[in-house]
């Protein structure tokens, strides 16, 4: 396949690189036991949460994306017996049949299906190149110890397990054709999640098909990551020790009309040394503060946080003078950090604090007051989300929200899409 194709600006100015996506060389479950190998992302449990999940199904592959749950309680989970732990069941898994490996390249059709909503993305590989040279765009800054967790995890398996969400901007012969292919073919896997979330996989095997959708994507300069920065990241980085050439990672693209986007809510494990009563009148200073009482409610617009301390529920509302109009810093998960997080927390560099815990907002306002009350001073903030426009506005200019940022739902299920390197 060759590299990605160079074109001219108008202008002559500059070049723009269009997007490299490839069919690859898949290992995948068994159809028999494709439904107890899918597994959540290994980020969206705690390490607790993990081991139970395990236990519940001792299939899943979480148990190779999220080892350390299988571990004693006082071994770290970034410790290297994780990984070892990881390879080794990984190694047994492969030994005992659960996965085959394909004979040739292929594209793959991966649709979830929640509450009556569909969206079908194409999974397949990209040129790593792609990831430093701008086509895929990133909007999220990476946490330094979440990536190297990838890095070596990638490194134990010499695989790459987890897909990179990406978005695109809408294509519609792109998008008929994956109706037809769809509508046409038979699908290797058609399950549901306890979630309650569809899961149907398609193999892309004609050679028309195939084309289009190369050429498809050979029109695009530009692939947004909607979940799975650390992902990404951590395959680039790994390509870069290698020094391998043609490298690449595993993506699934669905079209931005396709997206639901949701909060990412904090959890802070103490409040600095303040008091409740300390902590709102610094916050005071910026916003104008309700008390809600002991039944949540949820931000219903921009500017707007909720909070919970103390076993109380506060509604905060930003001072309007105090939002800047920059795509970045005029985002409320920006605005939280510079006006509470950092200044009154005391909350440094938030890529790399252990103080905060992030809970994807389809989890609500409990769950925040769950993990809130594990520790003797913690506290939750909910958010309002981000749109899909700030969304592109920040990804467009080149420029990087704080970690955890954005949650997209249904998630993609890992394991069911191996790219080996």
């Amino acid at each position: 396949m060759p590299k990605a194709k160079q074109l001219m600006r108008v202008n002559g100015e500059t070049e723009t690189s269009l997007a490299d996506v490839r069919p690859f060389l898949c290992r995948r479950p068994v159809a028999d036991l494709a439904s107890e190998v899918a597994a959540l992302p290994y980020d969206v449990f705690t390490r607790k949460e993990a081991a139970a999940e395990i236990d519940q199904h001792p299939n899943s592959f979480l148990r190779i994306d999220r080892s350390c749950a299988l571990l004693p309680a006082e071994v770290d989970e970034f410790d290297a017996q994780a990984y070892e732990k990881a390879a080794e069941l990984y190694t047994a898994d492969v030994q005992a049949g659960v996965f085959l490996d394909e004979d040739k390249e292929y594209y793959y059709l991966y649709r979830l299906t929640q509450d009556g909503r569909a969206q079908t993305g194409i999974v397949s590989r990209i040129a790593v190149e792609d990831f430093h040279n701008g086509v895929i765009k990133r909007h999220e800054n990476t946490r330094d110890f979440k990536l190297e967790d990838r890095v070596c995890h990638i490194e134990a398996l010499n695989a790459q397990t987890g897909l990179v969400f990406v978005a695109y901007r809408v294509q519609a012969a792109l998008g008929a054709l994956i109706e037809q292919l769809c509508a046409t073919t038979v699908p290797l896997y058609d399950f549901s999640t306890s979630d309650g979330v569809g899961h149907t996989v398609w193999r892309v095997d004609d050679k028309n098909a195939e084309e289009l959708i190369r050429t498809s994507f050979e029109r695009i300069d530009a692939l947004y990551i909607a979940d799975g920065h650390h992902r990404a990241a951590a395959a680039a980085k790994v390509a870069a020790k290698t020094e391998a050439e043609e490298a690449s990672f595993l993506i699934a693209a669905f079209a931005t009309d396709q997206l639901r986007i949701f909060e990412y809510n904090r959890v802070l494990f103490d409040t600095n040394g303040l008091s409740p009563e300390e902590l709102l009148e610094r916050i005071a200073g910026s916003f104008d503060i309700e008390k809600i009482g002991i039944n949540p409610q949820k931000p219903s617009r921009r500017g707007e946080f909720a909070l919970y301390l103390d076993e109380q529920w506060y509604l905060l509302s930003v001072h309007e003078e105090l939002r800047p109009d920059d795509p970045v810093d005029g985002l409320d998960v920006t605005l939280l950090y510079d006006l509470i997080l950092q200044p009154i927390l005391g909350v440094g560099d938030p890529s790399q604090s252990k103080r905060i815990a992030h809970v994807g907002g389809v989890r609500g306002l409990e769950e925040l007051k769950s993990r809130a009350s594990e520790y003797e001073n913690g506290i939750s903030f909910a958010l309002y989300p981000c749109s899909l426009e700030e969304f592109f506005a920040v990804a467009d200019a080149g420029l990087l929200m704080p970690p955890k940022s954005t949650w997209f739902e249904p998630k993609l299920r890992s394991g069911l899409f191996i790219h080996r390197i």
